[in-house]
């Protein structure tokens, strides 16, 4: 038996990419796939998030947010 891929993949509407340097360091932040600006901190991903309608009650969960190169905790380039 073979198996038919999902047409239900769901993938998380937020991504935050990795840490670029600046003063401040930046985050290119996307949602649904378009950049939709520079998160400088933890504060703007919600922000942004709340701007799109977009709930996030666990930004741990890697359904609801998807964390690039880093954490929600990671502000400064390595």
């Amino acid at each position: 038996m073979t198996e038919i891929a999902s047409p239900h993949i769901s993938y998380p509407r937020i991504t935050v990419l990795g840490v670029q340097p600046g003063d401040p360091p930046f985050r290119i932040m996307e949602i649904d796939g378009t950049v939709v600006g520079e998160a400088k901190s933890f504060t703007d991903v919600l922000v942004a998030a709340a701007a799109y309608g977009i709930p996030v009650h666990d930004a741990d969960d890697p359904a609801v947010v998807r964390w690039v190169g880093g954490d929600k905790l990671t502000w400064h380039p390595r």
